[in-house]
């Protein structure tokens, strides 16, 4: 079966599309909302930085969909795929999230019919009820997206899903190792976006610019990204020193979450009222998201030697492929135990 080029199909051209219009639609409903509130409150008072917050997560988070789906379909890669609509549906929670957050940080004198306070009541007229369909919009939006890319994903599916044959062959046992190392790279790409997430809360929300702690928290965001850089090159290339130090750091790394009991503290809730439910969720994910890549990480561990490195390291592109020698390439790939297949895709 031949190999599509890049966005040549339907399915493929659709689901890149699908996330495209989606993102400017919500994008579009978070900066009108953003735009009310700016008219009428200062977005420097604590109490209001949730929707700025809001607005720059969503565009970090739609960005950071947009080029998952990019790159997969690029590489062929179903799993990945399937990892975005989880992502999909962990955006849409959290817009429905901020519907809550929002009035949160608006009402504070409850419907109070007949008052002339515009801001901070939530009756008819008041500016809780201006924007309040766009916050409901915005969900909407999403939720009917995720279905459109689950029907553009089942065709992606049958169009992608014999790829991973023409990289480890017919090997039950190498397909299966080679599934586990796509969904550790899946893993560690998630995981550098929902830290991200976290991270960039905190500093818009909470922590003072002259704080040490905001510096901290600065310098943590590339510190996080080379050691989850380092470690896909470990699980790829099969280093064993490099991949045990990424596997304890990981277990470290989790100690970064009791910030999750200092949410609920009475000295300090007072600083995460607005942005509460959104802080906890994001770093629960974050945290299980962690675990199961550590987990995952001894799984890919115990598959180290065992054959799958080729397959790993020396993937090369489609057309590059057709130029390799037949003779020497079959030969290489039986010296791993692939049987029958000359030219491998890169899906990872």
């Amino acid at each position: 079966m031949a190999v599509e080029p890049l966005l040549a199909t339907r399915a493929q051209r659709a689901f890149i599309i699908t996330i495209a219009v989606q993102a400017v639609a919500v994008l579009a409903m978070i900066a009108i909302t953003f735009r009310f509130v700016d008219l009428q409150v200062q977005m420097t008072s604590p109490r209001y930085k949730t929707l700025p917050c809001y607005l720059a997560l969503f565009a970090l988070g739609e960005i950071f969909e947009f080029s998952m789906a990019f790159d997969a379909l690029r590489l062929r890669n179903i799993i990945q795929l399937a990892g975005i609509l989880v992502f999909h549906l962990a955006l849409l929670v959290f817009a429905i999230l901020q519907i809550h957050e929002t009035r949160t940080a608006l009402v504070t004198m409850g419907d109070c019919p007949g008052s002339d306070n515009y801001v901070n009541c939530g009756g008819t007229g008041s500016l809780w009820a201006k924007i309040q369909p766009f916050l409901i919009v915005a969900p909407a939006v999403i939720a009917a997206s995720w279905f459109m890319l689950l029907f553009w994903l089942k065709q992606l599916y049958a169009e992608f899903g014999w790829a991973i044959f023409h990289v480890v062959g017919a090997n039950p046992k190498f397909k299966v190792m080679y599934q586990w190392y796509q969904i550790m790279i899946c893993l560690l790409k998630f995981d550098f976006f929902f830290f991200s997430g976290v991270t960039m809360q905190l500093l818009i929300v909470v922590l003072a610019r002259n704080s040490a702690e905001f510096g901290i928290t600065i310098a943590a965001i590339p510190i996080v990204l080379i050691c989850l850089v380092l470690c896909g090159i470990a699980v790829q290339r099969e280093l064993k020193w490099l991949m045990s130090i990424s596997l304890v750091l990981m277990l470290a790394a989790m100690g970064y979450f009791y910030k999750l009991v200092r949410f609920y503290q009475p000295d300090s809730e007072g600083e995460y009222l607005t942005t509460r439910a959104t802080l906890t969720t994001f770093t629960i994910v974050a945290f299980l998201l962690l675990f199961l890549t550590f987990a995952v990480g001894l799984r890919c561990f115990s598959d180290f030697d065992q054959g799958l490195k080729a397959s790993k390291v020396l993937d090369i592109p489609q057309s590059k492929a057709n130029r390799i020698d037949n003779k020497t390439s079959k030969g290489n790939m039986q010296q791993y135990g692939y049987t029958g297949v000359d030219h491998r895709l890169v899906i990872e």
